[in-house]
């Protein structure tokens, strides 16, 4: 596999608020974990990103970013080409930065200030064009909306065969009771738990990993109809109209 192409390296030491890089990967190109001294806001402008740290697993399409807080160790998974466009943002740059790992919207505005970041010979002056470019992404970062795009990994041994097994194959129509059948755990036992570990529902896990699969089969460029059936829908319409709901656009319109 290719050595993906950098711009910008060794800027993720916080010698600047906010310093700006560009690395192009092939698909299926592994990152493999690792942290920064600083924040890191991740965007693609073309591709799909799955990331996995906290304890969760989040999927990145080209509308959105992952915020990434500093010393958070986390690795990158690429779905199809991926043109990574990245800010570092150092702690103490802005009192309004978020604190979680989580996948945020990013605007028109946003994306630009990104895309010149990238461009900013550092360092730059605080009073000087770069300096108010610089000052004017950290306040569009401050009111990032957060996104429902997290899929919890549990440490309960139980609930992590569950998960395991749903994630591996979406289609499974099995019940909580049925599950809890097979590990001879009560059903009502199996909900706490998830409720305990995940913040979810049993139903409401399956949903999501659902989602986050139905995200990576359609960034390959898998059809619509496909994508429902390997996920066990009825039917395409029952699979939109649920997509539409969590996402706000069908499935065949949401990467455009």
């Amino acid at each position: 596999m290719d050595t993906p192409h950098r711009h910008g390296q060794g800027l993720d030491q916080g010698h600047m608020p906010v310093t700006g890089k560009a690395i192009d990967y092939a698909s299926g190109w592994r990152v493999p974990g690792h942290s920064h001294p600083t924040n890191q806001l991740i965007h693609a402008v073309r591709g799909v990103m799955v990331v996995a740290a906290a304890g969760g697993q989040w999927v990145v399409p080209p509308t959105r970013g992952l915020w990434m807080p500093a010393g958070v160790d986390h690795r990158i998974r690429m779905v199809g080409d991926v043109q990574v466009r990245t800010v570092y943002i150092r702690p103490d740059a802005s009192p309004s930065l978020p604190g979680e790992v989580e996948v945020v919207g990013i605007s028109a505005l946003l994306r630009e200030l990104i895309l010149a970041a990238i461009e900013i010979r550092q360092p730059y002056l605080d009073d000087s064009r770069d300096g108010r470019l610089m000052r004017l992404l950290l306040d569009e970062v401050a009111v990032l909306p957060s996104l429902p795009l997290r899929l919890p990994q549990p440490s309960d041994p139980d609930l992590l065969t569950i998960c395991r097994a749903l994630a591996e194959t979406p289609d499974d129509p099995s019940t909580l009771g049925e599950w809890a059948a097979r590990l001879g755990v009560d059903a009502k036992t199996v909900q706490r738990r998830f409720a305990r570990h995940t913040g979810m529902t049993f139903g409401q896990w399956r949903q999501q990993a659902r989602l986050i699969t139905a995200l990576e089969q359609l960034a390959a460029g898998a059809k619509v109809v496909d994508v429902a059936l390997n996920l066990g829908y009825g039917s395409p319409s029952a699979f939109t109209t649920m997509f539409k709901r969590q996402f706000g656009a069908t499935p065949s319109t949401y990467f455009r």
